[in-house]
């Protein structure tokens, strides 16, 4: 493909497969510049590999890149599993089932959000999040007739809990033009 990529497919069909299957094979040179993603796959001094097995007929190159495009998913699939427990559930009925899934996606998608106004650099994961901004022990008290909650010092207390909560309450959410401008009767 260029300097630093090359691809190649193989046919094959393995021992217990109905159907034979397209091995796409992608050569990276490694680079000091980039480093290179994934498991060693094979030791060939200066090269990684990767290997992905197919029944499309697309170029090797487009398999390729279709399958980079979807790398990250299968990680946040295991984190809404790990972290939000969407794969430990089942309810009676498969539309109060679809319901609390999407109430899972809902609140994944929020704590990304969350992640902008709270200044966090990265992406963080939802377990991340919880432990290092979230939870914090404290009990309510009084101070002068006054209602306070005292934080706990231990994962950082106060001091490193409200720089990113000082950050979303400052945080100005964008709204379309179309809902800001004064209506006219």
């Amino acid at each position: 493909m260029d300097a630093g990529y090359a691809v190649g497919q193989l046919p094959l069909s393995l021992q217990g497969w109905s159907a034979q299957r397209r091995f796409v094979l992608v050569r990276e040179r490694l680079r000091e510049s980039r480093a290179s993603v994934g498991r060693k796959l094979i030791e060939v001094p200066g090269y990684t590999f990767r290997i992905f097995v197919t029944s499309r007929q697309d170029a090797p190159e487009e398999i390729w890149r279709d399958y980079n495009r979807r790398a990250g998913m299968e990680n946040r699939i295991a984190e809404l599993k790990h972290d939000l427990y969407a794969g430990h559930f089942c309810l009676k009925q498969s539309h109060a089932t679809e319901a609390a899934f999407r109430a899972m996606l809902l609140l994944f998608n929020l704590l990304a959000e969350f992640q902008r106004p709270a200044g966090l650099a990265g992406y963080r994961e939802p377990a991340t999040i919880r432990t290092q901004v979230l939870t914090c022990g404290a009990i309510p008290g009084r101070s002068a007739r006054r209602l306070v909650l005292h934080v706990g010092q231990s994962w950082g207390g106060l001091t490193t809990r409200k720089p990113p909560l000082d950050s979303i309450f400052q945080w100005q959410f964008p709204t379309s033009p179309k809902l800001t401008s004064p209506l006219r009767c």
